[in-house]
């Protein structure tokens, strides 16, 4: 599926690709959910984030986690608070280590409690995504605090885009457990 450009096909997407995460997270065996993601063996996956997500909770936990930093950067400039998409101290080049901080503050959390508070949030964002018109959500300027990108491609980069990449590492994961 394209990156989504209109309200429409964001909402299509962004449900589409939840309802694929869920079937997926429920077709999980047991083995799969005990055993511990591991990709270090394999060189295509170097990027940081293979190697700091030990377990689906983190994956699902992760996906909240941006879903909350889109639902406080809408609310905050809507309300008059400038703020910045990704919070103090971290910036798009340090964003990395608020991965790692995200992690972190929710190793204690269970799985299930991760999967409730991701359908939460999902539904939430979604809300606030329906809350807009189209020309709010992908026309380019047209709020100041979005920069030179749109609020929609913000919504595309929390939900379908970001779905897309847990499926991914989640099958990826999943292909592993089943070749040992």
């Amino acid at each position: 599926m394209s990156r989504p450009t209109t309200k429409k096909d964001l909402i299509e997407a962004a449900d589409s690709n939840f309802e694929k995460l869920c079937q997926l997270v429920a077709s999980m065996s047991e083995k799969d959910l005990k055993t511990k993601f591991d990709f270090s063996d394999n060189e295509k996956k170097k990027e940081a984030h293979w190697g700091r997500d030990k377990n689906l909770r983190d994956v699902l936990i992760h996906l909240y986690e941006w879903h909350q930093l889109l639902l406080k950067w809408v609310e905050n400039n809507t309300s008059g608070n400038k703020s910045n998409f990704i919070p103090g101290p971290y910036t798009w080049k340090t964003y990395g280590e608020m991965n790692v901080a995200f992690w972190k503050k929710h190793q204690r959390t269970k799985l299930e409690d991760a999967k409730i508070m991701l359908n939460k949030s999902h539904k939430n964002v979604l809300d606030l995504i329906k809350s807009y018109s189209n020309d709010e959500l992908f026309m380019k300027k047209k709020f100041d605090w979005t920069g030179t990108t749109t609020l929609g491609s913000y919504c595309v980069s929390t939900t379908s885009s970001h779905y897309d990449w847990a499926i991914k590492k989640i099958k990826a994961h999943i292909k592993r457990v089943a070749a040992k």
